[in-house]
């Protein structure tokens, strides 16, 4: 491990006992590097192990194999208060008799620092989650928003190297939870601590990312950033959990310069390029495509790429018209068209005869998991 890293997790694996005698695996042989003053978010389905591996890195949990490192030093045995991390958690852990200044100077005044700079970093931190003025007040005088403010100044009061946060906004309703989320990421990059997020919620952590790690089964299926991962998903479970996709089974027919000729329903040929995948002549695959990126044009298809068929249905979601056209007995896509005038609100309707375009760099190739 380099200075550059600021978290390293090497062959980590938890079990948890379960009902019965067997175990359940929560991180599977989990490796990740997390770069110093990155904004890294573990996501995944409940279950998938990212918090688990967020409770390990605090100490909170040890793991069954494997080791963790923080700033270049094994965490081994030592204890959660002794590790250069901190915290934050969705319910807020504020007490309620307490102010905000003092919930906020509460762990400073554990570790017996001077009232002094107990008040100096308090006020600073007050100011750094936009709360200065406020420390008199108690938290329920709060709204959800600032006494997650308050918790996460609680956190930053103490410098930690490395900032855990275990959804944080999970408790926020929708609006504020979206204002919160440009906060976070702002606050992140002016304090310059490397934040590690746990999140569930695709568009927030596309949103603040620097790299995302996508889990499931207590395994890392990717790494990259918030791009990466949505136009480039190595496996169906990634492209399917981030953003919406079509999935469209085929079979190779041919092989010609880095393009296969991929065979749908013996009614379409679809030319896909390989982007360096092994495949053979008659290999089974699953081609994505995403709805944004393609096109809808009246009649049969005769371009490249261009594929006739029917529409099915049509939905209004505002900004977009979301079409879903039949392409052959058994395989259906959806097609999502921005509406930019009055005239795309009513060009298509279902039953009419379209064509439907995608790039060939927008259609790709998935291997399986």
């Amino acid at each position: 491990m380099t200075a550059s890293h600021a978290v390293e997790l090497a062959g980590v694996t938890k079990k948890f006992k379960a009902p019965g005698s067997h175990e359940i695996t929560a991180v599977d042989n989990v490796t990740l590097r997390i770069n110093d003053g990155e904004f890294f978010s573990l996501l995944g389905p409940s279950g998938c192990g990212k918090t688990t591996s967020l409770r390990m890195i605090a100490g909170f949990e040890i793991p069954d194999r494997g080791e963790i490192l923080v700033l270049g030093q094994p965490m081994g045995d030592t204890p959660p208060y002794l590790r250069p991390v901190n915290t934050v958690f969705q319910n807020y852990a504020l007490f309620p008799h307490m102010t905000v200044a003092e919930n906020v100077g509460f762990g400073l005044r554990m570790e017996g620092v001077s009232r002094g700079e107990i008040d100096r970093r308090m006020a600073e931190a007050l100011e750094m989650v936009q709360l200065g003025g406020m420390g008199a007040r108690k938290p329920k005088q709060l709204s959800g928003g600032q006494q997650q403010r308050v918790a996460l100044a609680r956190a930053l009061v103490k410098r930690p190297a490395v900032l855990l946060l275990d959804e944080p906004l999970g408790a926020l309703d929708l609006k504020l939870r979206k204002a919160m989320q440009l906060e976070l990421k702002h606050m992140q990059q002016n304090v310059g601590i490397t934040f590690l997020y746990v999140t569930h919620d695709q568009e927030e952590a596309l949103t603040m990312s620097d790299r995302i790690a996508v889990m499931n089964y207590g395994r890392v299926l990717q790494v990259g950033t918030p791009m990466e991962i949505y136009e480039q998903p190595t496996g169906r479970f990634v492209a399917d959990f981030i953003g919406e996709s079509n999935f469209i089974q085929g079979v190779v027919r041919a092989l010609d310069r880095g393009v296969a000729q991929v065979a749908v329903d013996e009614q379409l040929l679809i030319p896909v390029p390989l982007n360096g995948t092994a495949l053979r002549p008659g290999a089974s695959v699953t081609l994505m495509v995403r709805p944004e990126k393609g096109t809808l044009a009246p009649g049969e298809g005769q371009a490249p790429n261009s594929w006739p068929g029917r529409i099915e249905e049509r939905v209004y979601i505002g900004t977009d018209m979301r079409y879903v056209v039949r392409l052959t007995g058994t395989q259906s896509v959806v097609v999502r068209v921005q509406n930019l005038d009055r005239a795309t609100l009513t060009r298509f309707q279902p039953g009419d005869a379209v064509h439907v375009h995608w790039a060939p760099p927008d259609i790709r190739l998935l291997v399986e998991e």
